[in-house]
């Protein structure tokens, strides 16, 4: 149904698990030997004997939570990076948490040009980058992957709509990269104002979900639009293809599903956690734990590429929540209740009426004083740097079951 990236999308199955289990002994004895993190919890581990998935799931889960502990008492990294400031460690940056990333030097560092190549992206086209440049990687992510494809990009970034619609106008880009939402805002104000976007044919989304009837929306509009899963510690995870037929795993990582709090591989077909294995060199992840919940669909897709498919995000194996890009933990609400000493207890509800993604921060307190709203809606948007509104309840409402996030999202 398109043009491949190269031939590693279409060999074998069994050459390509080969090839992965192949080179997972040197990634380990790497992470080992330089990411000192690896050389505490793999200690005692025979590299050279980790040549299976079986092998691989004796391995610890290293979770999102754990990697922020790491990092704190052992900034910046925690252990789990083999470079430090200097030529080999280009940027860094700060994703909520704060979880910092480190980025190297070379082409493609998020493996990006894959994806962007699914969705249609070709040398000589300009790409309206409108993710975030500074602290999360997602622009830097988004602009290398095009750059190696031979792109060129315009770095808009997040927010200022008026002057983005100007730049779409007058530069007339071919593709968009950004979150799906974003690009229906930019959408609907072009059509207010009598604008037309018609340059725009080809779009790479990410960052929250992608219902169907946005698709469509944009399809009606001239515009291919493909998801792409990915997170700031791993890069690309999977990809969407125009098959329409699930989400294909990248090539350069190990996907496995596991049962939720542990490291144990789920059945095929079964909905797990989603643990990543990659190979790179600067930032060793064994075993990741993204805390995104998936299956994997049978067979190889129609499009011809025959790697492992997800069937794309079915929700958190823990309370976390992405929200318009980014991460809300449940963390954040504690240091919330910390902060404050008159909300007893405190339930961040996410839902989206009318597809677009609302939190609304329930607080039980007895009689709230003069001004503490403002405070609570300030100290929240500090923390998640997302925008949210606070309720009062009467002490006793909310459920006495532990829970600080609920996602009542539904998508079509």
């Amino acid at each position: 149904m398109t043009e491949h990236f190269d031939a590693l999308e279409t060999r074998a199955p069994a050459e390509r698990e080969a090839a992965l289990m192949a080179r997972l002994p040197a990634q380990i004895a790497l992470a080992q030997a330089r990411a000192s993190a690896y050389a505490h919890s793999l200690q005692g581990i025979d590299a050279a004997t980790i040549t299976s998935r079986a092998a691989l799931a004796t391995l610890p889960v290293v979770r999102k939570g754990e990697l922020l502990a790491q990092q704190l008492q052992q900034p910046p990294f925690g252990g789990f990076a083999t470079v430090g400031w200097g030529p080999d460690c280009a940027r860094v940056f700060a994703s909520p948490g704060p979880i910092h990333e480190p980025e190297a030097p070379q082409r493609d560092y998020w493996r990006m040009a894959r994806a962007l190549h699914a969705a249609g992206f070709r040398r000589g086209m300009l790409v309206h980058n409108s993710f975030s440049y500074h602290f999360t990687p997602a622009g830097s992510m988004l602009e290398s992957g095009a750059h190696a494809l031979g792109c060129t990009v315009f770095p808009a970034g997040t927010g200022q709509t008026e002057l983005q619609l100007q730049a779409l106008a007058t530069l007339r880009p071919q593709a968009y990269v950004g979150t799906p939402s974003f690009l229906r805002i930019l959408l609907e104000r072009a059509a207010e104002s009598g604008q037309a976007c018609e340059s725009l044919r080809h779009a790479a989304v990410s960052g929250e979900a992608f219902p169907s009837s946005l698709r469509d929306a944009l399809a009606a509009q001239g515009i291919d639009a493909y998801q792409i899963y990915a997170t700031a510690d791993l890069g690309v995870i999977a990809y969407e293809t125009a098959a329409r037929a699930g989400l294909v795993v990248d090539e350069e990582l190990i996907v496995e599903l596991v049962h939720p709090g542990s490291g144990d591989p789920v059945p095929d077909g079964e909905v797990g956690e989603v643990v990543v294995t990659n190979f790179n060199p600067t930032y060793p992840l064994i075993r990741y734990g993204t805390g995104d919940l998936s299956r994997v669909l049978p067979g190889s897709s129609p499009c011809g590429r025959t790697n492992m498919r997800l069937a794309g995000w079915l929700g958190r194996a823990d309370q976390a929540a992405k929200v318009r890009g980014m991460f809300v933990h449940p963390g954040q609400i504690a240091a919330i209740l910390r902060r404050f000493g008159e909300i007893s207890r405190a339930r961040l509800v996410i839902d989206n009426p009318d597809g677009k993604d609302r939190m609304v921060l329930h607080c039980e307190a007895g009689e709230p004083t003069n001004g503490l709203e403002g405070a609570v809606t300030d100290a929240l948007r500090e923390s998640t740097k997302l925008r949210a509104e606070v309720r009062w309840q009467t002490p006793g409402t909310l459920p006495n079951d532990g829970k600080l996030i609920e996602d009542l999202r539904h998508y079509n």
